[in-house]
């Protein structure tokens, strides 16, 4: 059984990476070979989630690289294989020619493999570079379109960002190995020894809320909206968004291990969703709206995380990532054919493509949270855990799902509005509008709209009770009658108020109002915060290095040519003059040797004689 679960992550990274290197050599094709690829990975996540197989290999020494398909896990590999088929099949008419499809659709498969072993691994080392995998593919696809500076931008910071969290899984790897866990399978960590537990915890939390987009990270999550519509709906659905709620459901014995951990996801995680269901409302923007209102959906995730209600975050997990996907696919398609994505412009788009309109409607009242729909039920087996946890995390957590009521029904609002009859005027501000939606896009966007609407049924009683004991929490709280009545009539009140108050300003002052469209200054504060003190003392450190230490260096090089220079001067003026006098006394002396040499007898007898003489006179001397 091992095969099969190699086999549901080589089938999407293997064929994500033919394509992303293929490029443009596989434009026709590529389409239809990604979505064959995304079916078989369908195909093989439906097998495993029945069969439930593992597997491990050697990694480093004492670590092994694990993957394994539990209850949790079985839920997650179908939810990301059934929505990253759903978006593949409605790209393939979102692409022309003129696109590079190739790359595309290789690094779509890329980022669904890297979330398929995310969601699979056991073991911290592969989970981590999975997750580096997850960022580094997020970053290519948000700025797809390269050649515009402002994608680039925009993709730099949502990696930039995210990658800052990222670090946590370093720390929390660090001080694993440091408490004495080697082996850094996740089920160990929270046997990892004080101190140790609390910075193995803090790291798992501080990735996992970067990577969530929660507060106060929440901001890179806007400027990720600079990617293709299909991206969006599969970053913000049931893949990377959605991925650090999913580890924090995954981890929730190491939460539990500490006293403070829980409470502060929980408290993130609802005040998350009260404050960004606010920067929703206040977008004018309906992929911005969309994106707020993802963070805040997932702030719900982490409030039952944090909570200990891991049964129904992952419910409100399934039903969000087929929600979110269908409603980011809705204003792709719009995007699309009308070439904008302002509110205002998009007055009348859903009479005007009634198939999108229809399913952008049903997914919005599903956001809302009224019922029957599946994100009711969902939020109250969230809320049901908050309520047993702590009652201001369940009056904030209700507080969130009226906002959620306000932001859905007023982008709602806009669409179904009469088309007004100066409309072409708001077109075509992004890009040129086809005036048409594709046709491969109806059939995918009402798939997900579909299991939008019905996957509530997970939170039926007997659905509910079957989930729990497959994630092993038979004993969480369930929602009374009256939680879902009181949910009901609060979202049902502040849709009729949205509905009825339309596009008027929000009953706020302007500075808040610009305050919460702007997500609450949070990027303005990271640059104050983090990025503008960490430059500052970039260009401290970079003076210290041109003036003090390659300042030395140059002094020293300029020593030691001052030092070769002198030696220069010893060796030409000292060494090199005493071997030439040497060499030149040798010379005159041998020229002197040859005057004698006359060849003459007479001079030899001449020249012996008066050696003769001298040594005679030498030993009369010495004696």
């Amino acid at each position: 059984m091992s095969a099969l679960i190699w086999l549901l992550i080589a089938v999407p990274l293997g064929a994500g990476a033919v394509l992303c290197l293929a490029g443009r050599g596989v434009n026709r094709p590529a389409p239809l070979l990604g979505v064959a690829a995304a079916l078989a990975t369908l195909g093989l996540a439906v097998t495993a989630a029945v069969t439930r197989p593992e597997a491990s290999a050697p990694l480093f020494t004492g670590m092994r690289a694990g993957l394994a398909v539990d209850g949790l896990s079985a839920v997650m590999v179908i939810t990301v294989a059934a929505v990253t088929l759903g978006v593949l099949a409605f790209s393939t008419g979102e692409f022309g020619h003129s696109e590079n499809r190739g790359r595309f659709f290789g690094l779509m498969l890329l980022f669904a493999g890297a979330m398929l072993v995310t969601v699979t691994a056991t073991t911290l080392p592969l989970l981590l570079m999975a997750w580096e995998v997850m960022g580094a593919t997020s970053w290519a696809l948000i700025g797809y379109w390269w050649q515009q500076p402002e994608r680039v931008r925009a993709a730099d910071v949502a990696f930039l960002t995210t990658r800052t969290a990222d670090l946590g899984l370093y720390l929390a790897a660090g001080a694993a190995l440091a408490g004495g866990i080697g082996s850094l399978r996740l089920d160990a960590l929270p046997q990892t020894a004080s101190p140790w537990l609390h910075l193995v915890t803090a790291g798992m939390i501080a990735a996992a809320l970067g990577k969530s987009a929660q507060l106060p990270f929440s901001f890179w999550l806007s400027k990720a909206m600079q990617g293709p519509g299909p991206v969006s709906a599969l970053l913000h659905s049931a893949t990377m968004v959605a991925a650090g709620a999913y580890l924090l459901l995954r981890l929730h014995p190491l939460l539990a291990a500490t006293s403070w951990a829980g409470p502060l996801v929980a408290w993130t995680g609802a005040l998350t969703a009260l404050a960004l269901g606010i920067v929703a409302i206040a977008q004018s923007d309906l992929k911005q709206l969309l994106a707020a209102s993802t963070s805040a959906q997932i702030g719900f995730m982490v409030l039952a995380a944090g909570s200990g209600g891991v049964a129904g975050g992952l419910t409100q997990l399934v039903a969000h990532a087929a929600t979110k996907s269908a409603l980011f696919l809705a204003a792709g398609a719009w995007l699309t054919a009308l070439g904008t994505k302002h509110l205002a412009a998009l007055r009348g788009a859903a009479r005007h493509y009634r198939l999108v309109g229809a399913a952008f409607a049903v997914g919005t009242l599903t956001l809302a949270g009224l019922p029957p729909l599946s994100l009711w039920a969902a939020k109250d087996e969230v809320l049901a855990a908050a309520r047993a946890e702590n009652t201001g995390l369940y009056a904030v957590g209700l507080a969130a799902a009226a906002v959620s009521a306000l932001y859905s029904v007023k982008a709602l609002w806009y669409v179904t509005q009469p088309l007004p009859t100066d409309a072409q005027a708001g077109y075509d501000t992004e890009q040129h509008g086809t005036r048409r939606i594709p046709r491969a896009a109806p059939f995918p966007l009402w798939a997900l709209t579909a299991l939008a609407a019905v996957l509530g049924v997970l939170a039926l009683p007997g659905p509910a009770s079957w989930i729990k004991r497959l994630v092993g929490a038979p004993a969480e709280p369930a929602p009374a009658a009256w939680e879902l009545g009181l949910s009901a009539g609060v979202a049902l009140a502040a849709a009729t108020w949205a509905w009825w108050y339309g596009p008027r300003p929000a009953p706020a002052p302007r500075a808040v109002a610009r305050w919460a469209k702007g997500w609450l200054g949070l990027e303005r504060a990271a640059y104050l915060l983090v990025a503008s003190p960490v430059l500052a003392l970039a260009r401290v450190l970079a003076s210290f290095d041109d003036r003090v230490v390659d300042g030395t260096v140059r002094q020293t090089a300029r020593a030691g040519l001052a030092a070769a220079h002198l030696a220069r001067r010893l060796d030409d003026d000292g060494i090199d003059a005493a071997v030439g006098a040497v060499a030149s006394g040798a010379r005159r002396l041998g020229r002197w040797a040859r005057r004698p040499q006359t060849g003459l007898l007479h001079q030899y007898y001449a020249q012996a004689s008066v050696g003769f003489c001298v040594l005679t006179l030498i030993v009369l001397l010495v004696r």
